[in-house]
């Protein structure tokens, strides 16, 4: 069955458990996008009565070029975060880099997520662990979903066991990415919540010149693949208008897009959840 814990006073995450979202924009970009999303995702979640951590990142550390827009930083960002869980109630989940970082986070994050390219750094996982909040680490492009029962040890060694492994592509040649859906059940079998980052998988890194691209339009059919192959979370990156999105736009969802594709994902996960 693996381990289920709760995500602040919100509802429980586990085999178990319900599929629930991690949904918002890449970074944050302004007050008013990070609010505009997250008024549309609160309401999504009391119409449809679904469990949603909120995601934003304050600083977008390992962008493709030394000029892309990174975010406001770790204190304004964090400022503009504790706004969105104060007002809308939203549990709130955000990339922390340095052990240091944590200081800060852990007052206002209610989830700590290690990005992807951080997945193997013992101090920063053992640090994350220590801040007794439950931690989200994405697997590396480069690594075998089986191996990262490695990082869970290190964040499970400072006793706390509120671990979650999150599938996000694995490098394909130059300038892309694919999924192998067999990665969800092989991470599950370590006993941990599974995510399916849908948005960052159909990523394109690097694939725009000084920036990553991304193919939006295979977001769904990864996802529907993902809860069938028995997904414990979606993680999709969220905007009013990806279009002019300063970061991941061509991978990020259209808010109009997202009541059809979470009421489909709903569809799928009520009949695999329940075999």
């Amino acid at each position: 069955m693996g381990i289920r814990f709760r995500i602040a006073d919100s509802f429980w995450v586990g085999h178990e458990e319900p599929l629930f979202f991690i949904m918002g924009p890449c970074v944050i970009e302004s007050e008013r996008v990070l609010m505009e999303t997250a008024e549309f995702i609160a309401n999504l979640k009391e119409k449809l009565g679904i469990n949603v951590v909120f995601k934003s990142s304050y600083d977008k550390a390992n962008r493709t070029s030394l000029r892309s827009f990174r975010g406001p930083g770790v204190r304004a960002g964090l400022e503009m975060l504790a706004k969105v869980k104060e007002k809308f109630g939203l549990p709130i989940l955000s990339d922390v880099h340095k052990e240091e970082e944590i200081d800060l986070a852990e007052k206002v994050l209610d989830i700590l997520q290690i990005p992807a390219f951080l997945c193997r750094q013992t101090d920063l996982l053992v640090r994350a662990g220590q801040s007794e909040k439950p931690v989200n680490v994405k697997k590396g492009q480069f690594m075998a979903p089986k191996d990262m029962k490695y990082a869970v040890e290190k964040v499970s060694s400072t006793g706390n066991f509120q671990v979650m492994l999150t599938e996000r592509g694995t490098t394909f040649g130059y300038n892309n990415l694919v999924v192998d859906m067999r990665s969800i059940p092989i991470m599950r079998a370590i006993g941990v919540p599974v995510i399916f980052d849908a948005t960052h998988s159909v990523q394109l890194p690097g694939g725009a010149g000084s920036a990553s691209g991304g193919q939006r339009e295979f977001v769904e059919t990864l996802a529907k693949a993902a809860v069938a192959a028995g997904a414990d979370g979606i993680f999709m990156e969220v905007h009013p208008n990806p279009e002019r999105a300063l970061c991941d736009g061509p991978n990020s969802v259209p808010l109009s897009w997202l009541e059809d594709l979470v009421k489909k994902l709903l569809d799928i996960a009520s009949c695999v959840r329940k075999a």
